[in-house]
């Protein structure tokens, strides 16, 4: 076992020094204007109702694998969020470990901000967050110290309290990619709001995919739901799903600039 995660973590250490992509070669003929989003502060990102595969920018049009965007329309998701980030460094300054070292940090989600235009005030998403034990033990346990390698999968578990749902509980499943690593976030438990359930269990499901190239680190995230016409009449979904993986985003990224060289 200790050599297989060895030859795992020697194979993506080539593959992010020797075989690096660059933005371009991973989305040719992508707009400028989004490109110039992409590697804006915020980045690019997008909301909109169901849309086929064929209207996203990563559909046809780029190199990452087409089983990541397959894997949210096989849950025919009625709201979709589409977002690209490019985290900015020299070639190799950031690498896949310290992605994986900044998913593990689930206590950073809390307090993270969000504009909140019903309030007119940035409001944290998360008043807490936590990993949890399992699927059904919710004993808190702590996030684990940084690492010096990248297991071949891994599954997590958190509860966040929501600003707007209450507790809310996800997984994480996280395996490598062709050049990346690949992290599906879904809900393993109805979010209610009011004692209302808005999205049942596993009716939210977002999938992260992370690439170190030449520019930086890439952050590809889509992210779907599916809701009732009773629900989605009532609350703006696209814009609750985009604040949702914005957040989830931004603090993915703070902590790989964190993360560097550790």
């Amino acid at each position: 076992m200790r050599l297989y995660c060895f030859s795992v973590l020697f194979f993506m250490t080539l593959c992010s020094v020797a075989a690096q992509r660059s933005f371009n070669e991973i989305f040719p003929g992508i707009p400028s204007g989004i490109r110039e989003e992409a590697f804006s502060s915020e980045g690019f990102c997008r909301s909109t109702g169901k849309i086929p595969p064929s209207g996203l920018v990563a559909s046809g049009q780029s190199a990452i694998d087409p089983r990541i965007i397959e894997a949210v329309f096989l849950k025919r998701p009625g709201f979709l969020v589409e977002s690209i980030l490019v985290i900015p460094g020299r070639a190799g300054e950031y690498s896949l470990l310290d992605v994986y070292n900044a998913l593990g940090k689930i206590r950073g989600l809390k307090g993270k901000l969000y504009h909140s235009f019903t309030r007119n005030e940035d409001v944290p998403l998360f008043e807490e967050a936590t990993r949890i034990e399992s699927a059904k033990k919710n004993n808190p346990t702590p996030d684990p110290l940084p690492t010096s390698s990248i297991p071949p999968s891994e599954t997590v578990y958190m509860r966040l309290k929501d600003v707007n749902f209450g507790n809310t509980y996800y997984r994480g499943d996280m395996t490598f990619a062709q050049h990346g690593l690949h992290y599906t976030l879904s809900n393993y438990r109805n979010m209610n709001y009011f004692f209302v359930p808005v999205i049942k269990e596993e009716k939210f499901y977002a999938q992260f995919y992370f690439e170190s190239i030449s520019e930086g680190i890439l952050i590809y995230g889509l992210a779907g739901a599916d809701v009732s016409d009773f629900v989605s009449s009532r609350i703006d979904m696209p814009s609750a799903i985009s604040k949702r993986l914005a957040v989830l985003i931004a603090w993915v990224a703070e902590g790989i600039t964190g993360n560097a060289g550790s």
